[in-house]
């Protein structure tokens, strides 16, 4: 029984060690950066979040991915509508569209630009909702970052593997290592 108590004991002592020896005055010091204040910042102007986690770099991507997804959309919309002009002029009675070919048979059926339109539409509807995605992955990607920003991780913790060679077998074993430095 007292050895049991004197275990106890000496895992509550340590414990508390670990835990204290984690907390530094730089903690005390250092800003942490609010995640919610990071996703309204990123929500309001994509990018604005991943300047405010200090991830300078994230900033091109936001925007080019942004920018890929408005362009599809453009793309898709302009086809779309010379399609739907060309599909509208042959039933007016014209044959001088851009689908229509030589002037005596159409390159392009009038159910092919039927069949055309309903696929950009559908092009078009996936690259809005692309765009909300990514718009929704910047907001996220702020608001987990500024998380993962107030945990401090140094070299005292650290996990990475090890490739030994062993020589009595000539082989070699693949293993993973966990480093706690007190």
């Amino acid at each position: 029984m007292i050895h049991r108590n004197i275990i106890i004991i000496l895992i509550f002592f340590f414990s508390t060690q670990i835990i204290f020896c984690q907390n530094n005055k730089d903690d005390d010091e250092k800003k942490i950066l609010g995640p919610a204040k990071a996703a309204f910042y990123s929500a309001v102007l994509p990018g604005l979040g991943q300047i405010y986690n200090k991830k300078y770099w994230k900033v091109p991507i936001v925007y080019g991915a942004l920018a890929a997804g408005i362009y599809y959309y453009n793309h898709n919309n302009d086809l779309y509508h010379d399609y739907r002009d060309a599909y509208k002029r042959r039933l007016a009675g014209f044959t001088d569209d851009e689908f229509y070919g030589d002037g005596s048979v159409p390159a392009i059926s009038n159910d092919g630009l039927i069949r055309a339109q309903k696929s950009l539409k559908r092009n078009k509807e996936l690259s809005i909702l692309v765009t909300i995605g990514i718009y929704a992955l910047n907001i996220i990607d702020a608001n987990v970052d500024a998380h993962l920003l107030q945990y401090n991780l140094d070299e005292n913790l650290t996990l990475s593997p090890k490739l030994n060679y062993n020589e009595i077998n000539s082989t070699s074993n693949v293993s993973l290592s966990l480093k706690l430095k007190l």
